[in-house]
């Protein structure tokens, strides 16, 4: 961003702007961020550390989070699977170029996306309002009433997003249980691959193929050759409800 950018008075902005909570530990990097994305229309509040954030989050309700991995003490990841133990809140990783594990890691957590450093500000904005946009577009299981739905040996509640195995809990991360949320509400109907993903484009629907072979994992007697969650080619998938 340019000198002349950072001199602008920050842009008034209305109530229903989404607020933002950006955690990261350099100084620099979250007073450049938070400007522009002021700028860009987002509220932003800011943190140097998970602690901070935890107390940031007593005060007010975000509708995205924008984490960096690598801070010290409690890292990126660590707070993110803390957060995903009581919300749905979006969340966006900031991670190093140099480590392809952090996108796993990020997906296993329950991250919706990531981004590596460095990155084009513009690119985080499209990234934000991806997820948040499917954050919202994605089904109230609980105010729809739906119960549970089974598959074999499994049965899904999507009004409380809980996944059992004979009785017994199966653990799937947040991102996992929006997509079976939605394969769930579609009553063995055919899901298309941009609903998933939430219309973020190719990348996002690479990452809906990843999160559907982990959660074929999970649920799948041979996952190379699925009986419940099925690809339906040139479309989306299926789940195989009994």
């Amino acid at each position: 961003m340019s000198a002349q950018s950072a001199l602008r008075p920050r842009p008034e902005l209305p109530d229903h702007a989404p607020h933002i909570l950006l955690v990261d530990d350099d100084r620099r990097v979250r007073e450049l961020l938070s400007r522009f994305l002021s700028e860009q229309g987002f509220r932003v509040t800011a943190a140097a550390n998970a602690a901070e954030a935890r107390l940031r989050g007593q005060c007010f309700v975000f509708d995205a989070l924008v984490l960096d991995v690598m801070m010290p003490g409690e890292s990126g990841f660590d707070y993110a699977r803390s957060v995903r133990e009581t919300s749905r809140v979006p969340i966006l990783m900031l991670t190093a170029r140099s480590n392809p594990n952090d996108r796993v890691t990020g997906l296993e957590i329950g991250a919706d996306d990531y981004l590596p450093k460095p990155f084009e500000p513009r690119e985080l904005i499209l990234r934000l309002n991806n997820i948040i946009r499917r954050h919202a577009a994605l089904p109230d299981a609980r105010a729809s009433g739906e119960g549970a739905v089974s598959f074999g040996p499994f049965s899904f509640r999507a009004d409380r997003g809980e996944l059992r195995r004979e009785n017994e809990p199966v653990k799937i991360t947040e991102r996992e249980r929006e997509i079976l949320t939605m394969l769930a509400q579609a009553r063995g109907g055919n899901v298309e691959r941009e609903t998933l993903a939430g219309n973020g484009g190719l990348a996002a629907e690479r990452t809906i193929d990843v999160q559907i072979n982990r959660l074929r994992r999970k649920i799948e007697p041979d996952p190379a050759n699925p009986s419940f969650l099925h690809t339906v080619r040139g479309v989306g998938y299926r789940l195989a409800i009994d």
